[in-house]
């Protein structure tokens, strides 16, 4: 009888909150009292539809919700733009904080409304800046630091003192998703702020931007050298075409989908043009230009391996890599950050003459590379990092890499209780690609830090015109997804997990 009684009062507390959210909302912004940090306004929202002012795309079947919009100044050149979201009605009882992609500069306002759909009190940063470059740097050293990893954390401490505040109750677990910029962003809370947040995902992680900047520099000098060194979208499909009928079948299956392009030595120069062609085959600097993409970038200095290639299978999304105009994302970091010249010329950096300056100036700034996440864990800290084998931004190899970087840091057993990894076949940079790229990581997250389940396989799927064309499991690596021999292959039901 207690127990209905208690459950009766809760639901009781519930309502009443629904019934005076709006007004409560609208007293945050005089009543709100946080440490560096001014409530520019508290505005209740009626569900429905949503305009972002700044161009972002219009967000839809939204949940009734408090949009509380904080500015925070932990340094006097700091003017850090924070929104928190709060569900009128509903609320799940968690935190979700989401990440930012490149350089950030902006409300992730998308992110926010599937947040909130989900019943989460939601909260995003634009990281203490506008604009899609790095150009905010130059001159303000402050607010580097900020990008870098001080305005997600403020984020972090603000945003749950503001859920407080609206709910007169702390989240019951708090949780951060981020992918690419994201991803590191994920990597420097899990190393630098281990109470932040009780669970993490990291998708598609740059979390060493200096380095894969001067991989990424390496590819797009090789596709530059000459006029003969282009590669056309044509000689991608190309070159996708013998990756795929060379590397396709390793898995036990033909199914256009690389499972483990790792274990594949694929070689375009395969595909040189012999005396007297013309089409369907690279030209010699051509053929230089691609094993460029896919290479090992290393120091020749010392040997010191800086970061892996892309993959096979990954070519059809080389555009960024191999167009006429080198990416601004990393050429942003040369000019605005290490080397702020307006006159920058991508031709001049080299990793002999530029690397150990480059990585002085970050002086881990911005670069998440600890393998120590000992006291994320002890705390009970989960992290679950997702990348896809098609990456064409940042190599996805480098996620295996500071897996086994955990491992070798903290061992195999604890290791696997507090951090997964799971790559996705075909997938490319945090989505897209050709192959099944839809997956609930943010539930599977949920599962494991309040439930304690262990990641298992994770379905996926790939859907065209919204139609399901096909699903698969995501396997915990080391592990790979393996036909049982009976089925559709269009089915993860037929698969299961085993290790290569």
């Amino acid at each position: 009888m207690r127990s209905v009684i208690v459950a009766s009062a809760a639901l009781w507390a519930v309502s009443a909150h629904a019934q005076d959210a709006p007004s409560m909302c609208e007293s945050l912004a005089s009543s709100l009292k946080l440490n560096v940090t001014t409530v520019t306004s508290s505005i209740p929202v009626t569900s429905g539809q949503f305009m972002p002012l700044d161009g972002q795309p219009l967000q839809a079947n939204l949940p009734a919700f408090c949009r509380v919009e904080l500015t925070i100044a932990p340094t006097g050149d700091s003017d850090i733009k924070t929104e928190v979201w709060l569900p009128m009605s509903g609320w799940n009882g968690r935190f979700l904080a989401v990440g930012n992609g490149a350089w950030g500069g902006s409300i992730q306002y998308n992110a926010l409304g599937n947040g909130i759909r989900r019943g989460y009190a939601t909260s995003s940063t634009d990281t203490g800046h506008t604009g899609s470059d790095a150009s905010f740097a130059i001159g303000h050293p402050e607010k580097l630091i900020d990008f870098g990893s001080r305005a997600v954390h403020q984020m972090a401490v603000q945003g749950k003192a503001t859920v407080n505040a609206f709910y007169n109750k702390a989240p019951d677990y708090s949780y951060f998703n981020g992918c690419s910029g994201g991803g590191r962003q994920s990597f420097m809370e899990a190393q630098r702020y281990p109470d932040d947040f009780d669970a993490i995902i990291a998708g598609a992680p740059g979390y060493d931007r200096t380095d894969v900047a001067f991989q990424t520099l390496g590819m797009i000098r090789a596709t530059h050298e000459t006029p003969e060194s282009y590669l056309e979208r044509a000689d991608f499909t190309l070159i996708h075409e013998a990756a795929m009928q060379m590397c396709d079948a390793r898995d036990g299956l033909e199914d256009r989908l690389i499972s483990d392009p790792v274990g594949c030595d694929f070689d375009p120069a395969e595909l040189q043009c012999k005396s007297g062609e013309t089409s369907a085959c690279l030209s010699e600097p051509q053929v230089t230009a691609a094993r460029e993409i896919y290479s090992t970038i290393t120091d020749p200095r010392t040997g010191e391996i800086l970061t892996t290639g892309m993959e096979p299978g990954s070519e059809l999304l080389w555009e960024r890599v191999a167009a006429r105009e080198p990416h601004h994302m990393y050429i942003s970091l040369f000019q605005h950050v290490l080397f702020p010249d307006e006159r920058f010329d991508f031709r001049d950096i080299s990793v002999v003459e530029h690397l150990d300056y480059a990585r002085e100036v970050d002086g881990g700034i911005y670069a998440a590379t600890s393998a120590d996440l000992e006291p994320f864990i002890s705390g009970g800290g989960r992290l679950l990092i997702y990348h896809g084998w098609a990456d064409q931004n940042i190599p996805p190899a480098g996620s295996i890499d500071y897996y086994e970087q955990v491992v070798e840091t903290l061992g195999k057993e604890r290791t696997e209780e507090g951090v997964a990894l799971y790559m996705v076949p075909g997938m490319g940079h945090c989505g897209g690609g050709h192959g099944p790229n839809e997956f609930d990581m943010l539930g599977v997250l949920e599962q494991w830090r309040e439930e304690g389940r262990t990641p298992a396989a994770v379905v996926a799927t790939q859907r065209e015109n919204g139609k399901v064309l096909r699903t698969r499991p995501l396997c915990p690596y080391p592990q790979v997804a393996r036909y049982d021999g009976t089925g559709s292959v269009d089915e993860a039901g037929n698969f299961a997990c085993a290790t290569p």
